[in-house]
């Protein structure tokens, strides 16, 4: 059986565990008004308690005195004092100073007593005490009644207090999860977490929705005006193609033909780039050779690269046509913009190609490959669409494409592809 609720889902579980949680902090922040608030019902109501039993003390005192005087004897513990020695010195001054007065003794904690003296006729004092121990275990006994039942309202307020903060901890949690979706490329995610109008959670989830239509608005224009210029580009360039190869031989037409080739390379990346953000392109997977299929791509591209094949060689599912374009355009990254030797590894059905020149630059580790952007200058000249083609091409064939740098230096890029069943 499994675990219900939020239990069942271990991302769950570690917010809930997480002492940082936005939960947990309103949880803290509802302990501390009720401690706040039972601390000062308490204080006030132990001396609204405290007052009223000093008064009802005093005046039992007083009564005491009163009937003592009068009857010129006590008994018990309502004696009459008469002998200022024996009074408390506090008691004796009031009474001096002002004809009566009284006096809570507190001297010793287990006999407490309320002293009440006046003046007498024949210019002495007399004083008389009684016992306040029934009204101190009285308070003493509302204040642990007031500790406990606080105490268990506070047991059922943050357990309630968390439970009511986990729906909109639940909402922002959504909202946070689409953004991330969003930062890594999905623009079609949205958050649609709901909420009466107004909700400053329900302003923040609208606000992402509305960065996200903007975003894919902007990224199709862009996608468009990309594809656009490429078409337009192709038919002018297809004629410079026709005309540079009719030109005489010479040192000028070798330079314009080198041009020409460079601009077309250029528009053709741009139509390819184009076709894979618009998400039209289909790989035809089928069960192919790594190794082999490695070593024809390096013999294609026609340039310097030193390969090395591991003791298990690998036959993966993939397209041909397009793992050769993603190893063509890595190896000739490796040449453009780095530093001999190339080499390139297979190992199973990973393919790991480096050169040794100064490595990837860090927006690119960070962030990925990006068009028209190639990094520091000691990484060399280009237009930034090779790793873009390579990493797009990955994506439609099922394959991972990391960047990384060596530790002793150079670019390392690792293609990890599907094997076949």
């Amino acid at each position: 059986m499994g675990v219900p609720g939020a239990l069942s889902d271990p991302g769950n579980r570690r917010t809930l565990l997480n002492r940082h949680s936005l939960r947990w902090k309103i949880a803290l922040l509802v302990a501390a008004a009720c401690c706040g608030i039972a601390l000062t019902v308490g204080l006030l109501v132990h001396h609204s308690t405290y007052e009223r039993s000093m008064n009802d003390g005093a005046a039992k005192a007083y009564g005491a005195l009163d009937s003592a005087i009068s009857a010129e004897s006590g008994d018990g513990s309502d004696s009459l004092v008469r002998a200022p020695g024996e009074m408390p010195p506090a008691l004796v001054r009031t009474v001096r100073e002002h004809g009566s007065g009284h006096l809570y003794d507190e001297s010793d904690e287990y006999r407490p007593r309320m002293w009440a003296g006046a003046g007498t006729p024949d210019g002495h004092m007399a004083a008389v005490s009684i016992d306040m121990i029934p009204d101190q275990l009285s308070r003493r006994s509302l204040d642990r009644h007031m500790e406990k039942y606080s105490l268990a309202a506070l047991a059922v307020i943050v357990p309630l207090s968390a439970l009511a903060a986990e729906l909109p901890n639940r909402r922002l949690r959504r909202v946070a999860r689409t953004a991330r979706r969003i930062a890594s490329g999905d623009l079609a995610a949205r958050t649609k977490v709901g909420g009466r109008a107004g909700d400053e959670i329900t302003a923040i989830s609208d606000t992402v929705d509305s960065m996200a239509d903007s975003l894919q608005d902007r990224l199709r224009v862009e996608q468009r005006f990309t594809a656009d210029v490429a078409h337009e580009l192709r038919t002018p360039l297809m004629g410079l193609v026709t005309s540079a190869e009719l030109l005489p031989e010479s040192e000028a037409t070798d330079l314009v033909r080198d041009r020409v080739r460079v601009l077309r390379i250029l528009v053709e990346d741009l139509l390819e780039i184009s076709r894979l953000d618009a998400g039209v392109e289909r790989a035809d997977l089928r069960p192919v050779a790594l190794t082999e299929m490695v070593r024809g791509s390096l013999l294609r591209s026609g340039l310097d690269a030193r390969l090395s094949l591991g003791a298990a060689p690998a036959v993966v599912e993939t397209d041909p046509r397009r793992l050769d374009r993603i190893i063509t355009n890595l190896v000739v990254n490796c040449h453009r913009h780095g530093a001999g030797p190339v080499e390139v590894t297979v190992e199973g059905g990973t393919v790991i190609i480096r050169d040794h020149g100064s490595g990837f630059p860090d927006h690119l580790l960070a962030e990925g490959p990006q068009r028209f952007r190639t990094g520091a200058a000691d990484r060399g000249r280009g237009h930034g669409l090779g790793l873009t083609v390579a990493s797009g091409q990955a994506r439609v064939i099922g394959a991972s494409l990391l960047f990384s740098n060596a530790a002793d230096g150079g670019a390392v890029a690792t293609l990890r592809l599907p094997q076949a069943d």
